[in-house]
């Protein structure tokens, strides 16, 4: 994992200083904290009209060649929601809506310290799925039959939805 070495705004190396019960990085010359927070993230549990799950195959990584949900990072100036559906449309091709908020948990990353991870289920998609933007494959997968899971924290997503819900999920997708 990387570290911050220099200051962000004026470009000064980097001290440690304990301020508010924490070590925290400093900057000296500007006089302040440099507050490091979670890097938020989405995914969603999609299923098709036969109940089978769409996972997307990473193409880069980490853990890349694994299938995992599809999701990502949120941008400036995005909701989650819209995030996740971007993400959704990017990675897969496929149009969604957003049925509902599975979850939220905080996950250890491999570049960053710590990953806000905001689940949704997607009810409704429309669209030709096909691999996009960071994925190398995307697929339905019967449920009895999921490959292994690339994160810990959507693995926990597939088991929330499957124990909620009926996944009566309706689509106008085509392979």
């Amino acid at each position: 994992m990387r570290k911050k070495t220099i200051c962000h705004f004026c470009g000064t190396k980097l001290t440690q200083k304990y301020i508010e019960g924490l070590n925290r990085l400093y900057c000296d010359r500007c006089a302040e904290p440099i507050y490091e927070n979670p890097i938020p993230a989405t995914c969603l549990v999609v299923c098709d009209d036969q109940k089978r799950l769409l996972l997307v195959k990473r193409s880069v990584d980490p853990k890349k060649g694994h299938w995992c949900l599809p999701g990502g990072f949120i941008e400036l100036g995005e909701t989650p929601e819209e995030g996740a559906l971007r993400e959704l449309s990017e990675e897969t091709g496929l149009c969604g809506r957003i049925d509902r908020l599975l979850g939220v948990s905080t996950n250890p990353g491999t570049f960053y310290h710590s990953i806000l991870m905001v689940a949704y289920l997607v009810t409704h998609t429309s669209g030709t799925l096909h691999p996009g933007d960071d994925a190398l494959d995307a697929a339905y997968f019967a449920l009895t039959r999921l490959p292994q899971i690339a994160f810990a924290s959507h693995q926990k997503f597939i088991e929330l939805a499957l124990k909620t819900e009926s996944l009566n999920i309706k689509t106008s997708s085509t392979k």
